[in-house]
C-alpha cells in the first residue's frame, strides 16, 4: 500500500499499541541490529505485529522506521534496501510464511514491531496535548531524534522544486520592479529634479511635525489590528500541508520545524518596513525638518520594533484560543480607536492639536516611544527620547523571546486548517477569484456563532425577500457595523472636501462617494450570497432577475437611513440640503451593488487584449474597467449630478436636478442587474 493511501490513517498510542510489552525487543537473528529495535519510539513500527521466528534486515537502512498498523510477519522476513529515514504510518495486512521486501524504499515503507498480536493490530488515534506536542508515551529525545536526517531527506528531495519555485518568485519581482519602474519612475524623477533645482516645501514642515504623534499611534495601532486578525486564519507560522501532513508526524524536533517559520516572517516583516522608513527619511528631508541621515537613524527603531512587535502578537493569537476569541471580540472597538485616531490626525494637520492626549500616547506604549527619537530628531520637545527606546527594545526582546517559544507549540490541527486556509486563499487569488478568497477567509475567521434573531412572518409573499434581508442583517450585526463605520469616513470626507475648492473638491467629493458606496455595499451580502450558487434561489417564488432586483430594498432603505443621520452635522451646521441630497445618493449605491454582484466569473480573458499601446498592454485598465463598473458609474453619475450643484449652491432647483439625475442612474443600474441575473441563470 502506499504512503498516501495510508497518510490519513489514524494510529495506536502506548506501549501497547507500539507493538512493545515487558517481553522487550523483536525476536530475530538480526533483529539487535534494526534501527531502534527493542525501544519504545518512533523508529520501532508501532501499530505493528509480531515478527517471530523471522528477521528483519535492513540493508544500509537508515533509521527512523515507521509507525503504523502492520499484518503478522510470521516465519519470513521483511527486507528494505537503502530505505530512507522516518517512514511513514500505514497498515499492511498479514503475510504468513512470505518475505515482504522493499529495495530503495521511500520513507514511507513501514517496518515492524515487537511482540504484537500475530493476528494484526488494529490502528487507534493519536492525539495531541494541549500545547500542540505528540501526546506519545514512548517518545524519547534522546534515543529517537530523528530531525537531522530527515530533515536533509527532504532538503534533497526538494532541490530540484525549489529551484523551480525561485525561477517563479524572480520573474515575479522582476513584474514589478518592471511595472513600478515604468509607472512611478517619471514621477520619482520629477520630484527628485524639483527637490535637486531648489524646490521649497518648507511649508508642510509645521504639519508635519503636528501630526507625528498621532501618525505613530495610528500606524501601530493599525498594523496591530491587521497583524492580530492575520493571525486568526493564518498567523506568522503557517506550514505547507505537505511537511504538516508527514514532516510533524515523523519522529523530529517540532522546534527545529517549526520556529524558522517564525523568524521568517519577522525578518520579512521588518523588510518590508525598511522602504517605508526610507521614504519618511526622504520626507523629513525634503520639508527641511532633519537630514536625511539623522532621520533615517530616528525612524530606524520604529521600523524595526514595530513590525517585530506584530508579529510577536500575531504569534500569540495564534499559538492562545483565548486571545483569538478575544480578538473577535475586540476588533469593533479597535475600529472605533482607529477613528478617533483619524480624526486626531485630521484635526492635528489642521493645526488644532491635544497636547494633553499627545502626552499621553507619548508615554502609554510602543506608539508612543518609537515616535520620540523622530520627534527629537525634528527639534520637537522629547528629552527622555532614550529612555523611551529603551522601553521599545525592552518590549520587542520580550516579545521575540514569548514567540519564539509559542512558535514550537502550535496545535498540527491548527496548522493543517492554516494550510489549507492559505493554499485556498492563494490559488483563487491567481484566478483573480476575489469573491471565493474573502470567502475562504469569513470562514476561517468567523467565531461559528449564529445569532437567534427572529421577526415576524410577513403575511404577504411579496416581502418575503425583505424579510429575508432584514432578517440575515440582524443575525449578522458586524455588517451593519460595517456600513456605519464607512458611512461615518464618508461623511467626514465630505466635509473636509466642500472647504475646498476646483479640481481638490471633486477628487474629495469622489472619495466621499466611494466610501458611502462601500458603506451600501456592505449590506448587499444577500445578493451575493444568492449569486455565489444561483440554485440557492429555487426557495423563492420569483423568477431569479425578479428576486435580485428585490434584493435592493433593504441596503437602499437602511443606506438611506445612514446618509440621513450622516446629513445632520451638516445641517447644523448650515446645509439643510444634505439631509435629503445624503439618503438619495444612497439608492443608486444600493441598485450598484446588486449589479457587481450578478457580474458572474471572471473574466481574466480581458487581462490579455493583445493591443500594444506605448504604455503597454491595456488590459488591466479594461479588465478593472468590467470589475468595478457598478462603483465606477454610480460615482461618475453623482458627481456630475452633485458638482454642478455644489458649484452653483445648494438650491431647491439644483437639489431637484440631482435627484432626477440620481432617479435616472438608479434605473439603469436596476436593468442593467436584471440583465446580468438574467444572463447568470441562462448561462
Amino acid at each position: 500500500m502506499s504512503a498516501p493511501e495510508r497518510r490519513g490513517e489514524p494510529r495506536e498510542r502506548g506501549a501497547e499499541a507500539s507493538g512493545v510489552t515487558e517481553a522487550g525487543p523483536a525476536r530475530g537473528p538480526l533483529a539487535a541490529e534494526a534501527p531502534g529495535a527493542g525501544r519504545q519510539g518512533p523508529a520501532t513500527a508501532r501499530g505493528g505485529a509480531a515478527a517471530s521466528g523471522g528477521a528483519f534486515a535492513g540493508a544500509d537502512a537508515v533509521p527512523g522506521g515507521a509507525s503504523g498498523g502492520v499484518g503478522a510477519v510470521s516465519g519470513g522476513a521483511f527486507a528494505r534496501a537503502d530505505a530512507a529515514p522516518g517512514g511513514a504510518s500505514g497498515g499492511v495486512g498479514a503475510v504468513s510464511g512470505g518475505a515482504l521486501a522493499g529495495a530503495d524504499a521511500a520513507p514511507e515503507d513501514a517496518s515492524v514491531g515487537a511482540d504484537a498480536p500475530s493476528e494484526g493490530a488494529s490502528d487507534g488515534t493519536l492525539d495531541d496535548a494541549p500545547d500542540g506536542t505528540p501526546d506519545d508515551a514512548s517518545w524519547n529525545e534522546a534515543d529517537d531524534d530523528r530531525t537531522g536526517e530527515t530533515l536533509r531527506w527532504l532538503r534533497d528531495k526538494r532541490r530540484a522544486h525549489r529551484r523551480q519555485k525561485g525561477r517563479e518568485v524572480a520573474v515575479v519581482v522582476y513584474t514589478l520592479l518592471v511595472a513600478a519602474l515604468g509607472y512611478g519612475g517619471g514621477y520619482a524623477f520629477h520630484f527628485l529634479r524639483n527637490v535637486e533645482l531648489g524646490a521649497d516645501y518648507s511649508g508642510f514642515a509645521d504639519g508635519a511635525q503636528r501630526v507625528l504623534p498621532a501618525l505613530f499611534a495610528l500606524l501601530t495601532c493599525g498594523l496591530a489590528l491587521a497583524a492580530a486578525r492575520d493571525a486568526l486564519w493564518r498567523g506568522p507560522v503557517v506550514v505547507p500541508g505537505p511537511s504538516v501532513g508527514w514532516l510533524l508526524a515523523q519522529p523530529v524536533r517540532r522546534a527545529r520545524v517549526l520556529r524558522p517559520w517564525f523568524w521568517l516572517s519577522a525578518g520579512l516583516a521588518v523588510a518590508s518596513a525598511l522602504l517605508p522608513a526610507l521614504g519618511g527619511a526622504v520626507a523629513l528631508r525634503v520639508v527641511g525638518l532633519a537630514p536625511a541621515p539623522t532621520a533615517l537613524l530616528a525612524l530606524l527603531p520604529a521600523a524595526v520594533c514595530l513590525p517585530l512587535q506584530a508579529v510577536c502578537l500575531a504569534m500569540a493569537v495564534e499559538r492562545r484560543p483565548a486571545l483569538a476569541r478575544a480578538v473577535r471580540r475586540w476588533t469593533p472597538a479597535v475600529v472605533v480607536a482607529l477613528m478617533l485616531l483619524t480624526a486626531q490626525f485630521a484635526a492635528a494637520a489642521s493645526g488644532r492639536r491635544l497636547a494633553p492626549l499627545e502626552t499621553v500616547e507619548l508615554w502609554s506604549g510602543p506608539w508612543g516611544w518609537a515616535a520620540q527619537p523622530v520627534l527629537a530628531a525634528t527639534g520637537a520637545a522629547a528629552p527622555a527620547w532614550p529612555l523611551a527606546l529603551a522601553l521599545l527594545g525592552l518590549l520587542t526582546a520580550a516579545g521575540l523571546v514569548l514567540g519564539h517559544r509559542d512558535a514550537a507549540h502550535v496545535p498540527n490541527a491548527q496548522l493543517r486548517r492554516r494550510a489549507a486556509t492559505a493554499q485556498t486563499v492563494t490559488s483563487v487569488l491567481w484566478t483573480v477569484e476575489l469573491r471565493a478568497a474573502r470567502l475562504a477567509l469569513l470562514d476561517a475567521v468567523g467565531d461559528g456563532r449564529i445569532r437567534r434573531v427572529r421577526l415576524p412572518v410577513p403575511r404577504s409573499r411579496r416581502l418575503v425577500v425583505v424579510w429575508r434581508d432584514a432578517q440575515a442583517l440582524l443575525r449578522a450585526p458586524g455588517r451593519l457595523a460595517k456600513a456605519l463605520m464607512w458611512t461615518v469616513c464618508a461623511a467626514g470626507t465630505a466635509a473636509l472636501g466642500v472647504q475646498l475648492d476646483g479640481g481638490k473638491r471633486m477628487f474629495v467629493l469622489a472619495l466621499a462617494l466611494f466610501l458611502g458606496y462601500v458603506a451600501v455595499g456592505a449590506l448587499a451580502e444577500p445578493a451575493r450570497l444568492e449569486t455565489d450558487d444561483v440554485r440557492r434561489a429555487a426557495w423563492a417564488p420569483y423568477r431569479f432577475r425578479t428576486l435580485m432586483l428585490q434584493h435592493a430594498i433593504v441596503p437602499a432603505g437602511v443606506g438611506a437611513l445612514l446618509g440621513l443621520l450622516a446629513g445632520v452635522p451638516f445641517a447644523v451646521a448650515g446645509a439643510p440640503w444634505a439631509l435629503l441630497l445624503m439618503p438619495v445618493c444612497a439608492v443608486p449605491c444600493a441598485a450598484a451593488a446588486v449589479f457587481a454582484a450578478c457580474r458572474g466569473p471572471m473574466r481574466t480573458h480581458l487581462l490579455f487584449t493583445g493591443v500594444t499601446t506605448p504604455v503597454g498592454d491595456p488590459g488591466v485598465l479594461v479588465f478593472f474597467a468590467w470589475y468595478a463598473a457598478g462603483p465606477l458609474l454610480t460615482v461618475g453619475g453623482l458627481l456630475l449630478a452633485l458638482g454642478p450643484a455644489l458649484t452653483r449652491g445648494l438650491d431647491a432647483a439644483a437639489v431637484g436636478n440631482a435627484a432626477a439625475v440620481t432617479a435616472v442612474l438608479t434605473a439603469v443600474l436596476l436593468y442593467a442587474a436584471g440583465r446580468a441575473a438574467g444572463r447568470l441563470v441562462r448561462r
